[in-house]
C-alpha cells in the first residue's frame, strides 16, 4: 500500500485546521483544493469571492487558468461529500470546550436570500429575499445557528426550492416549505448531539402552525416571535391580537406596572437597559397553558414596534413569583440571541463570499456553503485559541443577558496586516485575527504562472 502523498501546507494556523479534514478527502488534489478554497475565502475582500477571485486571477480572462480550473473541478466534479465535511466541522466545534454547545444556548432558525440572475442555477426563482426586502430573482437558504452569550456558529443550511421550479408545483413530492425545512434542521441538530435550551426564530416561523405543532409534538422547547397584529379567534369581549393582549396587562407607570415585571438587559459595552416583560392571555395561550404568550418591551405604555417582542413559548412557567421574574428574563435573553444570526449573515456574506458563487448545480452550491461555514468556524477557533480566558466584558457577544449584537467597521487590508489579534473580541470576523496568516496569503500570488494573475 503506497503512502499518502504530502499536501503543500496552508499558511499559518489554517494548516492545523485543514489537517482535521484530510481523512475525508481521498486524493492529494482534493486536500489541496480544500486548503486553497479556504485560503481564498479568508483573504481580505477587495473583490467578489468567485472562483477567479479565490485563485487570484483576473475576472473572465483568467477563468481558464489552471489554478481556477483546479478549484472549479474541486467544487463541482471532484468526489467528496460536503455533508460529511460539515459533520466533521460540527463535531469538532462540539468537542472544543470554548465552542461546545450546552443547555443554556439557543438553536436559531432563520432564512436568507440573495439576488441571482437567470433561472439556470438550481433553486433560483422570483421570490421574497429578506436581504433586499422585496420579491426579486434569487436564491434562499434556510439555516440553523447555535448561539450563546459568548459565541455563535452555523450548524446546517438547506436551499429552498420554490414551487415554481418543480414540475408539480406545490403538489410536487419534492416541494418543502421553509418551516418544513426548518423542522428538518432542528432534527439534524438533535441527531448531531447539539444541546440547546430552546429553538428560537422570528415571526415567519412563530406564525406557522405546522412549525409550532411539529416542535410541540417532538417535545422541543421554543421561543418564537409573533406578528403584533396577527388575529386569533376569541370571544368578542376579549383580546384578539398580541397587541391587544398587551394592553390588558394593567400598565400605568413604572411604580404601578400591573402584571409587567422589570427585566434588566446588560450590553457588552457595559450599559444596561430596563425592559419589561409579562405573561399575557390570548385565546388558548396563557401563563398556565401549554403555550405561553410572553410580551417584552422597553415601554409597555406605548409598545414601540422596534423595541417590543411578542413571543410564543412552550417553556413551563414556574410557580413562585421570584422564579417567574427570572423565567421572563431568561426568555427575553433567549430571544435576544436570535440577533446573532443577522450578525453571522453580515460576516459570511460581507467577508466570506456566501453568495458569490458562480456555479449552477445544487451539489456545487451546497459545497460552497459548507466551505464558507468551515472558514467561519476556523475564525472562531483561531480567535478563541488566542484568547481562551478573555474576560466576559470582552469575549461575550452583546447578546449576553439578551443584549443586541452590534456591527463593526470593516478594516482595510493595511490595518489588518499591521495589527495583531482582534481588539473587538468576541466577533467572528475573519479579518480580525491571524494577521500573520493574512500577510502570507497576500504576499503570495495564488496563480503565479498566469499572465492575468492579480
Amino acid at each position: 500500500m503506497t503512502a499518502r502523498r504530502s499536501c503543500p501546507p496552508a499558511p499559518g494556523p489554517l494548516e492545523d485546521y485543514a489537517q482535521r479534514f484530510d481523512t475525508l478527502f481521498s486524493s492529494l488534489a482534493q486536500r489541496r483544493g480544500f486548503r486553497e478554497y479556504l485560503r481564498g475565502l479568508l483573504l481580505p475582500r477587495d473583490r467578489n469571492k468567485t472562483l477567479t477571485g479565490l485563485a487570484g486571477a483576473e475576472p473572465i480572462t483568467g477563468a481558464q487558468h489552471r489554478e481556477v480550473q483546479r478549484l472549479q473541478w474541486f467544487l463541482t466534479e471532484s468526489a467528496w461529500d460536503h455533508e460529511v465535511v460539515n459533520e466533521r466541522r460540527v463535531r469538532r466545534l462540539c468537542e472544543e470546550p470554548t465552542t461546545a454547545p450546552h443547555d443554556g444556548g439557543a438553536l436559531v432558525i432563520d432564512d436568507t436570500g440573495d439576488r441571482k440572475d437567470g433561472t439556470a442555477t438550481a433553486h433560483v426563482a422570483r421570490q421574497y429575499l429578506g436581504s433586499v426586502g422585496k420579491i426579486d430573482n434569487g436564491i434562499v437558504a434556510v439555516t440553523s445557528l447555535w448561539a450563546d452569550e459568548r459565541c455563535y456558529w452555523p450548524v446546517h443550511a438547506l436551499p429552498y426550492t420554490p414551487a415554481a421550479r418543480l414540475p408539480g408545483g406545490e403538489r410536487d413530492p419534492g416541494f418543502k416549505t421553509k418551516p418544513r425545512l426548518a423542522v428538518e434542521l432542528v432534527e439534524a441538530a438533535q441527531q448531531a448531539g447539539i444541546r440547546f435550551r430552546a429553538v428560537v426564530a422570528d415571526c415567519a416561523y412563530g406564525d406557522n402552525p405546522g412549525f409550532t405543532d411539529a416542535l410541540t409534538a417532538a417535545d422541543i422547547p421554543f421561543v418564537l416571535a409573533l406578528k403584533p397584529r396577527k388575529g386569533t379567534w376569541a370571544p368578542a369581549d376579549q383580546a384578539h391580537t398580541p397587541t391587544e393582549a398587551a394592553r390588558e396587562l394593567g400598565w400605568r407607570n413604572p411604580s404601578s406596572p400591573g402584571r409587567w415585571r422589570r427585566v434588566v438587559r446588560r450590553f457588552r459595552d457595559g450599559h444596561t437597559e430596563t425592559w419589561w416583560a409579562a405573561d399575557a392571555q390570548l385565546s388558548g395561550w396563557g401563563p398556565d397553558r401549554p403555550l405561553r404568550l410572553v410580551i417584552a418591551s422597553t415601554d409597555p405604555g406605548r409598545l414601540p414596534g422596534h423595541a417590543t417582542w411578542y413571543l410564543l413559548t412552550n417553556l413551563p412557567r414556574p410557580t413562585s413569583r421570584r422564579a417567574q421574574q427570572a423565567d421572563l428574563a431568561d426568555i427575553v435573553c433567549l430571544y435576544g440571541l436570535r440577533n446573532w444570526v443577522e450578525q453571522s449573515y453580515k460576516q459570511v456574506k460581507g467577508e466570506l463570499g456566501w453568495a458569490d458563487f458562480q456555479v449552477r448545480s445544487d451539489r456545487a452550491i451546497r459545497r460552497h456553503w459548507a466551505l464558507v461555514c468551515c472558514a467561519f468556524s476556523f475564525c472562531w477557533q483561531a480567535f478563541l485559541a488566542e484568547q481562551p480566558s478573555a474576560p466576559e466584558s470582552q469575549a461575550a457577544p452583546p447578546a449576553a443577558r439578551g443584549a443586541q449584537p452590534t456591527g463593526h467597521r470593516r478594516r482595510t487590508s493595511q490595518e489588518l496586516l499591521a495589527g495583531g489579534a482582534a481588539s473587538s473580541a468576541g466577533l467572528a470576523d475573519p479579518m480580525e485575527h491571524a494577521a500573520t496568516l493574512l500577510a502570507v496569503m497576500v504576499a503570495s500570488t495564488a496563480a503565479p504562472a498566469a499572465a492575468t494573475a492579480a
